[in-house]
């Protein structure tokens, strides 16, 4: 699903070149669950950028079942992003001035699905993480957990091949955590999403499929022995 080759990016700081991603490879399968940690700063952030087409490498390339994502010019990589990439924030990144199923809702009708059809998919979303009855709620008068939540349903609702997830339980508590995970895990797995996501938390790297760590601008895999180490 995901086949990432010799990826570099760099970033000029004064006089300065500071190489964040260096010759970087990876081969994630389809429906995968991958977690990728490291420091602060090591660059994670960035490949989930390049990864979406949101930035462009220096050199390299990232194809995405098949399509080169790196050789897209604009506004195609916004068009693909849009149509087989979800996206979970650390802060949710909902907009205020919508309700919770207008939020949903909205990723269907970028992409071309409005009416009817577009309220019973984002409705479905919502029951699927357990917020049906908070539908018409303004975002501010839920959770974190249940922000987070919306912003899976939100994530998921078109059916994308790919999820993208930036620390995504990285603005919970340990216990809201815990309610968020079930959602983001469950349903990429049972929908058969491909999952990549950066974190800091040894809990959500634990129940993912594999651990890659970013080091010195390349990707390491987490050996069984590391792995359970780290349970």
């Amino acid at each position: 699903m995901l086949s990432i080759r010799r990826l570099c990016r760099s970033f000029r700081e004064g006089e300065r070149v500071h190489r964040v991603l260096e010759s970087l490879d990876a081969e994630i399968g389809a429906g995968e669950r991958v977690a990728v940690m490291g420091r602060s700063g090591s660059g994670k952030s960035t490949l989930l950028n390049l990864v979406s087409g949101i930035d462009r490498a220096d050199s390299g390339s990232v194809c995405v079942d098949g399509l080169e994502v790196t050789a897209l010019g604009e506004p195609e990589r916004t068009l693909f992003r849009r149509a087989h990439i979800g996206f979970v924030y650390q802060f949710f990144n909902l907009i205020p001035t919508l309700d919770v199923a207008e939020n949903v809702r909205l990723v269907l009708e970028l992409n071309g699905v409005r009416g009817r059809a577009a309220l019973e998919r984002s409705l479905a979303a919502l029951a699927a993480v357990g917020l049906r009855a908070r539908a018409h709620s303004a975002v501010d008068a839920l959770s974190g957990g249940e922000q987070q939540r919306v912003a899976i349903a939100r994530a998921l609702v078109h059916a994308p091949k790919l999820l993208l997830a930036d620390e995504p339980t990285g603005n919970l508590d340990d216990a809201t955590a815990g309610e968020v995970l079930p959602a983001l895990l469950g349903l990429t797995r049972e929908r058969g999403t491909t999952l990549l996501m950066v974190t800091h938390d040894e809990a959500l790297a634990r129940a993912a499929d594999r651990v890659l760590e970013l080091r010195e601008g390349r990707l390491h895999e987490r050996s069984p022995a590391q792995q359970a180490a780290a349970r």
